[in-house]
């Protein structure tokens, strides 16, 4: 595999960017030490004309959010040709969007969160307040606000009393025009990698994740020793089995392809409910996958050179319906 030349995208313009380089320089060292030709490029005007000039064997994608994850990128390698690594474009829209996330998650019997999802103008046509009085009434206290596309928690804030919702609708409303309003399970916040190979998909041990500040924010996510994780977490061997199951029952019901990270809670009766999918899992110093890796055992360089091989295989395969684009 030393001859593969791979490109890591990285980067990005949006909230999201300086995680993203952080994703991509760690990736990139990791698989330089199993033997890969490696470039770091972002998501730029110059990149259609690279590939086609480098014509590199595959792609990774280390952006996060917006095109990174929405399916807009994997469509541009798709259309340039290139084989990349990670879930189809049009799959990718399915999980970015969460309220679609959880349907889909939903209809394949899987516990989520009770939810709903309102328009920025729904606000402004209807009346911001007899809107809260009834989301309250519907799905009471407490609640978790959060924009229905991003991540990295941007933008998503719990409220424990009425008086914090409109609060939490400016921060939300700051990433998106609509937002997922959720009932805020109390419980274990785990996080579940799945991988793709020869026999199909499977999970990594869940990492057990415990913020100081009792929220896992955007700051307890990537300021070091603000959070403390747990890999594998301590869970009963039925729980982890549950969380296991749910996570790779999402990764297949929304089609997702070699690896995917599902966000879960373990509420008080010892139901695991989904929270949310990532298709492109960050993989920073504080990053949940490479814990999850570490804990199985296997090298993060090595995970990532197997699956560049599978999407290579892939490629060279039958040619595909123009219409799964």
């Amino acid at each position: 595999m030393t001859d593969r030349h791979v490109v890591v995208l990285a980067g990005g313009l949006t909230h999201e960017r300086e995680v993203s380089l952080r994703s991509g320089s760690r990736l990139t060292e990791a698989l330089r030490r199993q033997g890969l030709e490696v470039t770091v490029r972002d998501a730029d005007s110059a990149l259609l004309p690279w590939l086609a000039e480098s014509k590199p064997d595959a792609a990774i994608i280390a952006l996060h959010g917006g095109r990174g994850e929405n399916g807009a990128v994997q469509g541009i390698l798709e259309l340039a040709g290139v084989p990349y690594l990670g879930t189809r474009s049009h799959d990718c829209r399915l999980s970015w969007d969460k309220p679609t996330a959880k349907t889909l998650v939903k209809r394949a019997g899987f516990h989520t969160p009770n939810w709903i999802t309102l328009a920025h103008n729904t606000f402004r046509d209807l009346g911001a307040s007899a809107l809260i009085e009834a989301l309250i009434g519907h799905l009471g206290l407490p609640l978790m606000l959060k924009p229905h596309q991003g991540g990295s928690a941007l933008g998503a804030t719990v409220v424990r009393q009425s008086s914090e919702v409109p609060g939490a609708l400016v921060q939300a409303f700051a990433y998106g025009d609509v937002v997922l309003v959720e009932q805020f399970v109390e419980g274990v916040e785990l996080a579940i990698t799945v991988i793709d190979g020869a026999g199909g998909p499977r999970a990594l041990p869940a990492v057990e994740i415990v913020p100081e500040s009792g929220v896992f924010d955007y700051e307890s996510r990537y300021t070091a020793g603000l959070t403390t994780y747990y890999t594998p977490a301590r869970l009963t061997f039925e729980v982890a089995a549950a969380a296991a199951d749910l996570a790779i029952g999402a990764h297949q019901a929304l089609g997702l392809q070699d690896i995917s990270r599902t966000d879960a809670i373990v509420d008080t009766d010892g139901r695991v409910q989904f929270l949310e999918v990532n298709v492109s899992p960050g993989l920073t110093e504080t990053s949940m996958l490479p814990m999850s890796v570490e804990a199985a055992g296997e090298d993060l360089g090595a995970v990532y050179s197997q699956l560049i091989e599978q999407a290579i295989t892939r490629a060279d395969g039958p040619a595909a319906d123009p219409s799964d684009g």
